[in-house]
């Protein structure tokens, strides 16, 4: 990630953050004068989605810190596992308050007051989500725009998942407005507070999808994944160009953080090189590889031209 991009997703989280505490307030307001179980479960929903931004943006900074004597490979991790707490906290703080309340409005249904409040606070919403969700999506497509994946594929490739987060936050964000108001004008026609109830239910199952989008696809990266193919790709064409190398034997790549891959290298090297020729190959093609992957921060190479070959 350039420093344009770093520059892009702090723009998007703090766009998020600001929307999401205003909106939080607007809502708090709005069921205040109205009790409605739908408007209860967009304003939790505001201020989870303010303090999961808030969230990564702490991952963001602790990532950043450089190797140390108990961590010497870095802190890059860090951004998985904050984003794997967001995707928890989606889940506790977004999900369950929303299903309890919707189900308990269902059980002890009562008719919404003062509706023009519930419409006012939707409608400010709409204007400040739609205003995060448009900037988080500009940023986003940075982030995709030499890729040929699908929007899906792109979600589900990252290596971080910032953004996408941002971008699930702020579609349930105005996907849960819809539900609110559509729950809150069938109540409002049919004199029942039935439809509220469904509506904050609604709302919290669909933070219950994104919380388990958003989890499985932290799990997958704090476990470790590989390298995109195509920059496996590149690794690999690098190695077995490289003028001292006769071919590649191994190669296995792990992502640390986003841009943080670590590259180890099982290389058989030409036999007429001698070991001061190899210590002088081996940092010349490292740095090959990183003129390809700028992201191959650590690279290990073992040459069995020296150590011994594997057994055929």
């Amino acid at each position: 990630m350039n420093s344009d991009q770093h520059a892009g997703l702090h723009r998007a989280l703090l766009a998020g953050i600001a929307a999401n505490l205003g909106v939080a307030v607007a809502k708090f307001v709005a069921y205040s004068f109205t009790h409605s179980a739908a408007m209860l479960a967009e304003a939790v929903h505001s201020v989870a989605d303010s303090t999961n931004q808030l969230l990564l943006l702490v991952g963001w900074k602790r990532s950043q810190r450089g190797p140390d004597e108990t961590h010497p490979l870095g802190y890059s991790t860090e951004r998985y596992f904050w984003s794997f707490v967001v995707a928890m906290n989606i889940f506790v703080l977004g999900a369950i308050v929303a299903i309890y309340e919707g189900i308990s409005k269902i059980r002890h249904p009562h008719p919404v007051e003062n509706v023009p409040w519930i419409f006012a606070a939707l409608a400010l919403a709409l204007i400040f989500e739609g205003f995060a969700l448009r900037i988080a999506w500009r940023e986003f497509r940075h982030f995709r725009v030499e890729s040929e994946d699908s929007l899906w594929q792109s979600l589900r490739n990252a290596k971080d998942l910032s953004l996408p987060t941002v971008l699930f936050e702020d579609s349930a964000a105005l996907l849960g407005i819809f539900i609110a108001a559509v729950g809150t004008l069938l109540s409002l026609v049919t004199h029942n507070g039935l439809y509220d109830g469904l509506a904050s239910l609604c709302i919290g199952i669909l933070l219950l999808v994104v919380a388990w989008f958003l989890a499985t696809e932290s799990h997958s990266l704090l476990i470790g994944e590989s390298a995109s193919a195509e920059d496996r790709r590149k690794i690999e064409e690098t190695v077995e160009q490289h003028p001292s190398v006769d071919h590649l034997l191994r190669l296995t790549t792990l992502h640390r953080g986003p841009d943080d891959l670590l590259v180890a290298i099982e290389a058989d090297f030409r036999d007429d090189l001698t070991v001061a020729e190899l210590e002088k190959e081996i940092p010349r093609l490292e740095e090959s590889i990183r003129s390809r992957v700028p992201t191959a921060k650590s690279i290990f190479v073992e040459a069995r031209s020296i150590f011994g070959r594997s057994p055929e």
